[in-house]
């Protein structure tokens, strides 16, 4: 049984296979044809932090393979009185066929992986965001940039940026990644994936300078500087990414075919400016309507492993 947890557990074929059934489940959709993949299934949705995309495109997700999905944040089930993680997940696992958590430590996530009986889907911790990777790259398919790609990551060192290594160190792209000192990705997991990339040729550059990691890029993107739980932080943190704002003068530097990519929420005059979201290179709500498709891939695909 597979679990998704993180895009270092799985090789370049295995990415890409579940990219190819996700765009082939999106023409399905688009078609109005809605196979259930997942006939009476229930997928269970436990939130630890709240979420707007992640609730909505599961959900609905599994509703359209033929299952349901049962929304259980953390005041509504005994997690959130206290109840170890390792006792719910011996208790939900063996009521639905699938379990999607949206947490805050990664440990928590691999806690309940390892008791749980069906397989389980990041939606988010604090470390990891790989369901929204699957729906960036994706969309970079889709405008045709996966080939010569080079993707310039601007902020904060968070779990956008994490999965972004992850991603690039399996497929063997570039990723320029900028952001304020203080602010870097964690070192564990950039030598992780430093490491990585030397199998599959992947190109790695970290700095503190957006205008050089955005120059000649193919895609530029972005995260909010401010994140759940960092609320307190909010001026401080402004400050200090001071500069770091994707704004038309940064896009200016990168390729003229380039897409900027958002995984949302966006602060406006923040981390990118209202004229770039808003502009023709922006394609953050097909990137949004993507995490639909793209996790769609991931739980058709865990189901089929089961079989194996």
């Amino acid at each position: 049984m597979r679990h998704f947890l993180t895009l270092a557990d799985y090789t370049k074929d295995e990415i890409l296979e579940i990219l190819n059934l996700a765009k082939e489940i999106k023409t399905e959709t688009k078609n109005r044809v809605f196979k259930e993949y997942m006939p009476k299934q229930t997928l269970g949705m436990i939130f630890e932090k709240s979420s707007t995309r992640t609730r909505v495109s599961f959900e609905t997700g599994i509703y359209q393979l033929g299952g349901v999905g049962l929304f259980l944040s953390s005041n509504d089930i005994q997690l959130g009185r206290g109840e170890p993680m390792s006792d719910t997940s011996r208790v939900i696992s063996r009521m639905v066929d699938m379990v999607m958590i949206r947490t805050f430590e990664q440990s928590k996530l691999e806690e309940f992986a390892k008791y749980s009986k069906v397989p389980v889907i990041n939606g988010l911790t604090n470390e990891f965001h790989p369901v929204q990777l699957m729906a960036d790259y994706m969309t970079i398919q889709e405008a045709g940039l996966d080939k010569d790609l080079v993707v310039a990551y601007i902020g904060d060192g968070n779990n956008m940026a994490h999965s972004w290594l992850n991603m690039a160190a399996k497929l063997g792209f570039e990723l320029r990644i900028a952001t304020p000192k203080g602010y870097e990705v964690d070192n564990t997991i950039l030598e992780n994936a430093l490491n990585e990339a030397k199998n599959s040729g992947a190109k790695i550059v970290i700095s503190n300078n957006p205008k050089e990691a955005v120059e000649g890029s193919t895609v530029v993107t972005t995260d909010t500087w401010v994140s759940m739980g960092q609320e307190d932080e909010k001026e401080k943190r402004v400050k200090d990414f001071d500069g770091y704002i994707v704004d038309n003068e940064m896009m200016k530097l990168a390729h003229e075919n380039a897409i900027f990519l958002h995984c949302l929420p966006a602060y406006r005059g923040y981390e990118v400016s209202e004229d770039v979201i808003e502009g023709p290179q922006s394609l953050i709500f097909q990137e949004a309507e993507n995490r639909l498709h793209a996790q769609k891939g991931v739980m058709v695909w865990l189901d089929k492993q089961r079989d194996k």
